[in-house]
């Protein structure tokens, strides 16, 4: 196949919120174009063909604005027969790099891998940016196309677009996560909602507070998603088995009970107490307790029966039973409790299974304590911990 200088018929298979826009700009712009979709809605935007090969038949150019790789496989294999022999397959999907370079592989020249960096008013306003990979001479003949949407950067191939938009998604995911954080602080300082919203705004996260604040505030937009929490945690899902490298859990985005059509504002939102991860709080405050006042039974309220706890101590691995660690402990506060100080930094879900670390100061030692709490008969309890000591005086119990 051979890229047309000038694409004129624009076949766009997959009308979700992206294909749907995408199609609506393209043809506001007087550009023929055809669209199919899966689900087989109408389109209040184009004309819609009744199956694949029916809207690729005449097109110059092919754009794939479909969920995930299988989907993109999928069509792929339906439209192969009816593809002309000219016809460009432009893929604005997100997919797992492998999978674009098997695109890349079968359809050689004819193939433009553009992820998209923005969403839905991006589109609208032509502020999309693309990270395009192809030969010159096929980019070159669908870069009118792609210039009508957003600026467009080349990469060298089809992998490595593919796994620069994961990247993008995950810096997203990052921000909604540490958004969250910032409102949920707020809330355990007694701040109003929209007095922090008002402060995040003038930071590094204010581009997001802005785009997101009537769900930040407890309001909902009334048009649809412009981009799903579904759609993010598969992305990060990708970026996960890729890159072999600890990332939060897609739990950690909105948790299981999240409708997955729900806009990534969802994740931004901070969860209440007495929901699951308030309870999964309980616990760990037992332990708290437990260290400030020297009374071993709130250990055991914190903590399984059978639960161990285990570090480096004096440069020796130690792993103490419930009882032994209890035995530590004499029922009074330390000295110099009230130069002490404990936060928890963190707590992902995993359905009935749950990780959490927490910093203790004890004097000169700062210790790092990570647990892994179960959802027992009797509510969440910490089913062991480990702990590391850093650099200071004598450890202290632990």
């Amino acid at each position: 196949m051979t890229a047309p200088h000038a694409p004129c018929t624009i076949a766009v298979l997959g009308l979700g919120r992206m294909g749907e826009a995408i199609a609506a700009r393209l043809t506001a712009q007087g550009r023929d174009v055809v669209g199919w979709t899966r689900s087989g809605r109408a389109s209040g935007t184009v004309e819609v063909a009744p199956d694949p090969g029916t809207a690729v038949a005449e097109a110059d150019l092919v754009l794939l604005s479909l969920f995930d790789g299988p989907a993109c496989l999928q069509v792929l294999g339906d439209i192969r027969d009816s593809l002309r022999t000219d016809t460009v397959v432009l893929n604005t999907s997100t997919v797992a790099p492998a999978e674009a370079a098997e695109f890349a592989r079968r359809l050689g020249r004819s193939y433009v891998h553009a992820p998209l960096i923005g969403s839905v008013p991006a589109v609208a306003g032509g502020t999309l940016r693309i990270l395009a990979a192809a030969e010159q001479d096929t980019l070159d003949g669908v870069r009118p196309v792609l210039e009508s949407l957003g600026t467009v950067r080349r990469v060298d191939d089809a992998a490595t677009a593919a796994a620069l938009k994961l990247v993008a998604n995950s810096s997203l995911a990052g921000a909604l996560l540490a958004l969250r954080d910032s409102l949920r602080q707020g809330d355990a300082l007694g701040l109003p909602r929209t007095q922090v919203l008002n402060v995040l705004e003038l930071g590094q996260l204010g581009g997001l507070v802005a785009r997101k604040r009537p769900f930040l505030t407890g309001e909902r937009a009334p048009h649809p998603a412009d981009f799903t929490i579904g759609a993010l945690a598969k992305d990060m899902a990708l970026l996960a088995d890729d890159s072999a490298t600890p990332l939060r859990s897609t739990d950690a985005l909105a948790g299981p009970a999240a409708d997955p059509a729900s806009d990534v504002a969802v994740a931004a939102v901070p969860t209440v107490e007495g929901d699951v991860e308030g309870a999964v709080l309980d616990p760990l405050r037992s332990y708290v307790r437990g260290h400030a006042t020297g009374d071993p039974g709130h250990f055991r309220d914190a903590f399984v029966p059978t639960a161990h706890i285990e570090g480096v101590r004096d440069g020796a691995f130690v792993s103490w039973s419930l009882d032994e660690y209890c035995a530590l402990f004499r029922g009074r506060p330390a000295a110099d409790e009230a130069t002490r100080t404990r936060s928890i930094d963190a707590v992902e879900v995993h359905g009935s299974v749950a990780t959490a670390t927490m910093t203790l100061r004890h004097g000169a030692d700062r210790f790092t304590d990570v647990f892994l709490l179960v959802d027992a008969e009797d509510g969440w309890r910490i089913a062991n911990k480990a702990y590391h000591r850093h650099a200071g005086r004598s450890s202290g119990h632990r």
